[in-house]
């Protein structure tokens, strides 16, 4: 944990810098979520000509039971799901020091380690939730990128699966032996600095409802 905090202390005027943040982090992100929407919303388009309902209203396609809207595969539903983790993931480690604190300097791994002390379930859970999924969604989205999900029979399709299933486990395997068999095992900090955490969880939803 010491070594980590002083190699995180280290990169934070990077990553956390005004201009840097933007271009490695939020830049892409946004243009990675913008692009799937648009994506989907080229498929329904595609779809509302392909069945010549592109001059038909909203409630006359209900009523005829047409599916324009493309269906969800597991990067898809996993990037969905995905975005609410990190959503909460920002709220707790960026949004909360910078309302409370004017700023999240002084968030780090012991910040996240004393919340794996007090409020262990809600911190086991939401972690383990953000890096299942966040595995799953890379390696399905690299398999599709890749051209690994074409057509094949079905013995081939269910040898696929576990085969992406098994690389989405052994990546969150790795992910979370770092993550949580570390950080998870760091202890609550003490003194002021356990106060001032203390206060921070406090002020996040459902975690300070039960504090």
């Amino acid at each position: 944990m010491d070594s980590s905090e002083t190699f995180l202390l280290l990169v934070r005027p990077y990553y956390q810098s005004p201009v840097l943040e933007p271009l490695i982090i939020w830049g892409p992100l946004t243009v990675h979520i913008l692009s799937g929407l648009a994506l989907r919303v080229h498929r329904r388009n595609a779809n509302l000509r392909r069945y010549g309902a592109a001059h038909l209203t909203v409630s006359e396609r209900l009523r005829r039971g047409l599916r324009v809207w493309p269906g969800f595969n597991w990067a898809q539903g996993t990037g969905w799901a995905l975005m609410g983790l990190l959503g909460g993931h920002m709220l707790i480690n960026r949004l909360v020091p910078l309302w409370h604190d004017g700023g999240s300097s002084g968030v780090g791994l012991a910040y996240a380690a004393h919340g794996f002390a007090r409020h262990s379930i809600f911190a086991w859970a939401g972690n383990a939730a953000l890096i299942g999924v966040s595995a799953a969604h890379i390696v399905w989205g690299w398999a599709r990128w890749l051209g690994y999900l074409g057509p094949r029979d079905q013995k081939a399709q269910k040898r696929r699966r576990w085969v992406i299933n098994g690389l989405s486990a052994a990546l969150a395997l790795v992910w979370a032996a770092g993550g949580l068999g570390v950080v998870a095992r760091g202890g609550a900090a003490t003194g002021w600095v356990a106060r001032n955490f203390d206060a921070l969880y406090e002020k996040i939803p459902l975690v300070g409802a039960y504090m």
